[in-house]
């Protein structure tokens, strides 16, 4: 299936919306992947278990009750009834990656492709905002010195005028004519 296919299919965005970050990790949790590939998600958890040597941790991990309060809370799930009594399954970008080989569909391995695609577009994005941050930086910095210099530029204008305010002393005259005393 061409690339344009697999995008009409579930668009980027929506893939995007459904990464998480849990112990500092981007993931996505097992009842999104079930979605996008059209399985059961008790299908995958039993594909997964069966698998189970495939998915080290930092592969895969299951949610503890305070990582599920967080993904409630943030209206990643809408409420716990909704993972049906069991914790759901964490993949990383590398075990959704692995996914592929446990999922033998069609539909997954397109829907694999798309999420990797998303998962490369999420990092893009972090990246160029950090190159935006060291630009905003950058330029804080230069106004912090211009800042700096206008105050000296001002400090030099005072020290001027009040020179200019004090009467100038007598000075000796030089030169020819005699001084008319």
């Amino acid at each position: 299936m061409a690339k344009k296919e697999i995008n009409t299919l579930i668009p980027q965005e929506s893939i995007i919306h459904k990464i998480v970050i849990l112990r500092r990790e981007k993931v996505m949790l097992d009842l999104h992947l079930a979605e996008i590939y059209g399985v059961e998600t008790r299908a995958l958890k039993q594909a997964v278990r069966r698998n189970i040597d495939l998915f080290p941790d930092d592969f895969m991990f299951e949610l503890n009750a305070m990582e599920i309060e967080t993904v409630v809370s943030q209206n990643v799930i809408p409420s716990k009834q909704y993972l049906g009594g069991s914790a759901p399954f964490a993949f990383t970008e590398a075990g959704v990656a692995m996914l592929s080989s446990v999922l033998k569909s069609k539909r997954a391995k397109e829907m694999n492709i798309a999420i990797m695609r998303a998962f490369i577009a999420l990092r893009q994005m972090l990246l160029n905002n950090t190159e935006l941050r060291l630009e905003i930086e950058y330029i804080k910095k230069k106004v912090d010195n211009h800042d700096k210099n206008i105050e000296l530029v001002f400090h030099y204008l005072d020290e001027l005028l009040e020179k200019k305010d004090q009467p100038e002393p007598p000075r000796k005259r030089i030169g020819y004519k005699p001084d008319s005393d």
